[in-house]
């Protein structure tokens, strides 16, 4: 019996031993699997395209005739398309402007593509633009302006209902719609159904964005809902495309209002925000959002486009770029051409990671275990980090190339479904007279990309200084990018 328990007890102690030990305890705060799965999108597409377009406006003031919009070749299979070779996954588009005109058949307004020569009124951009990108493979977003400079009752309750209404619309007839985007324009000058007049609202208490939110969640539970305070997506608090430099996907929404918000707030997150927002970077490829003639010469060129990417997606964020298609109801070939590129250049400059299966090492991993080793970082599998023990600062991680080789791009990746940590760190290359630092940088987040010098060199050190819990990195890699990037 005695021999009996002894090898009971070393069974036990056995499989204790080759048990895999758990994950690291995650933050306080971290983001939902739909929000990862969001993020990975990295870049989607913006489609700004109504009345202003053949008025040649930014924002119509909402005594527009639904007459003008008479595209000659609307073909949102081009916007797909367009979007698709791109490798954009989601595009967004403006179902309602500021100027009131609905792209689609709404019963509950006389303003819309009902009452235009769009296919003689029977046309719904719409529900074209949903099958369009359910076609390609995209995901769809629509966008509604919570300002209305057409309608009559704007500033007052009935005006919230008719928003509802629209919102239902939109979320019920079209299936799933993967995000809506309630833009921070509210109040002022406006046609008001003829009243000519300014309309101002109180941004706090005027739509009751708690309630529509609620709506909007009971419509299409998954879907995410973008504005300067979320809850799912917020404005990175400029039209530039550009992340802060530090980038927290953590922030604090509780002093927040929508279109009126601080935005080197929004700009930079908060190490001690409460929520998990996903940042969004929302630029045009052209100086405006709506199309225009004079602006085709405007377009920026891919390393423009590369630039911003760098400072969006590379900071921890996910881009949003604009594409306005013209009069003929298509992205222009300007456009079309200028993104092609971009996304050569960059598949160019991230399509080999020159780390990838070579050699990692740590001055410390967690529990010695295989699970947390270094070389985790380079295997390819984002599912698979390095830690370490707790309290380990610096963390240091050492990457040995098999001969000397030459980069100017490095990415780092953090597993986010632990949470975001690190806060500060240094990159460090080997030379004929020791180590050196090259780089000094403070978040990392989803992922981090940096710009740097070209070096040539078989060692590579990542030490990090400061992180709010345990230090973990589920992926380093090290890119050579193509001379063309710094063609202008």
């Amino acid at each position: 019996m005695k021999n009996l328990l002894v090898s009971f007890c070393s069974l036990i102690f056995l499989a204790c031993q080759t048990a895999p030990p758990p994950d690291l305890s995650p933050n306080a705060i971290i983001p939902s699997p739909t929000l990862i799965t969001y993020q990975q999108m990295e870049l989607i597409g913006f489609i700004h395209f109504t009345v202003n377009t053949f008025t040649d406006k930014e924002w119509g003031y909402g005594d527009e005739s639904p007459e003008i919009f008479n595209p000659s070749a609307l073909d949102v299979e081009q916007w797909a398309q367009t979007a698709k070779a791109a490798g954009m996954k989601q595009l967004i588009l403006t179902a309602k402007h500021h100027d009131g005109f609905c792209l689609w058949p709404s019963q509950y307004t006389e303003h819309s593509v009902k009452n235009s020569p769009y296919k003689d009124g029977k046309g719904d951009v719409v529900g074209e633009f949903v099958a369009a990108c359910k076609k390609y493979g995209l995901k769809a977003g629509l966008y509604l302006s919570p300002w209305d400079r057409n309608h009559k009752d704007y500033g007052t309750t009935a005006y919230i209902t008719y928003y509802k209404n629209q919102l239902e619309e939109l979320l019920t007839q079209y299936g799933e719609i993967n995000e809506i985007w309630f833009d921070g324009a509210n109040g002022g000058d406006g046609y008001y159904g003829g009243a000519n007049e300014i309309r101002k609202i109180d941004r706090d208490t005027y739509y009751g964005w708690e309630e529509i939110i609620a709506f909007v969640k009971n419509l299409q539970p998954n879907i995410k809902i973008f504005s300067d305070a979320g809850p799912d997506v917020h404005w990175i608090g400029n039209e530039k495309g550009f992340a802060g430099a530090t980038f927290w996907s953590t922030i604090n929404t509780d002093n927040l209002t929508i279109g009126a918000s601080k935005t080197d707030y929004l700009n930079s997150g908060d190490p001690k925000g409460t929520q998990w927002i996903v940042g969004q970077c929302d630029v045009s490829i052209r100086p405006g959002w709506f199309y225009h003639a004079d602006q085709d010469s405007l377009v920026k060129s891919p390393q423009q486009l590369a630039d911003i990417y760098y400072k969006s997606v590379g900071r921890n964020a996910i881009l949003l770029l604009n594409l306005p298609p013209d009069k003929r109801g298509v992205i222009h070939e300007n456009d079309v051409k200028s993104l092609t590129e971009f996304k050569a250049l960059i598949d160019a400059s991230l399509a080999t990671n020159l780390a990838k299966g070579q050699t990692a090492s740590a001055n410390n991993y967690r529990l010695k275990h295989s699970k947390f080793d270094p070389q985790n970082t380079l295997d390819g599998d984002p599912t698979t980090y390095w830690a370490t023990d707790d309290s380990v600062f610096p963390a240091t991680l050492e990457i040995s190339l098999t001969e000397k080789t030459s980069f100017d791009r490095i990415m780092i990746q953090e597993p986010i479904h632990l949470g975001q940590r690190i806060s500060q760190f240094e990159i460090d290359v080997m030379g004929t007279e020791g180590w050196s630092t090259i780089k000094k940088g403070t978040t990392i987040g989803y992922k981090r990309i940096l710009r740097i010098p070209k070096v040539n060199t078989h060692k590579v050190r990542i030490r990090i200084t400061e992180a709010n819990n345990t230090v973990a990195l589920t992926k380093v890699g090290l890119y050579l990018s193509s001379p063309k990037e710094n063609l202008e």
